[in-house]
């Protein structure tokens, strides 16, 4: 039985948890190689695929279409993520790698390793079980909530 990949989360509001995991990973081995390695460039490679992610969403996300093969089986009975935290917890890291990005560029690496720590520490503290995005933006939309709805 072929499974058409191009259908996966389209009809659902939600990530599976499994591609969202594997995002983590992704930020967290990226970020510790680039450090190891001494390779900044592999700090752009991963914000290069977070903008994509964040601007054009999912469809285009590699990490998304990586993890809907990897995960197939395990993607219909997974449990999910709201699209809107995976997107917001992307443009966090995208802007921290970005910053990153700005900071090696204009010669100032210890700072841009800061930033991409920041990134690769975020991304561990979320795979042990602290999803320090999730966080702001839970109080971010109860902010904005109090702040709206008086």
């Amino acid at each position: 039985m072929e499974t058409d990949f191009s259908k996966i989360g389209q009809n659902c509001a939600d990530v599976p948890m499994p591609i969202v995991k594997l995002n983590r990973w992704t930020l967290l081995t990226g970020v510790l190689l680039a450090l190891v390695l001494q390779q900044p460039f592999i700090t752009t490679f991963l914000f290069g695929m977070i903008l994509v992610a964040v601007v054009f969403g999912q469809k285009a996300s590699l990490i998304f279409q990586l993890g809907s093969r990897l995960f197939a089986a395990q993607i219909p009975a997974a449990e999910r993520e709201d699209r809107r935290l995976m997107r917001f917890n992307n443009t966090l890291a995208m802007i921290m790698l970005g910053l990153a990005q700005i900071s090696f560029v204009v010669g100032l690496p210890l700072l841009g390793w800061i930033f991409s720590l920041m990134v690769a520490t975020a991304a561990g503290v979320a795979l042990a079980g602290f999803c320090v995005g999730c966080f702001m933006y839970y109080q971010f939309k109860l902010n904005r909530y109090r702040l709206l709805n008086r």
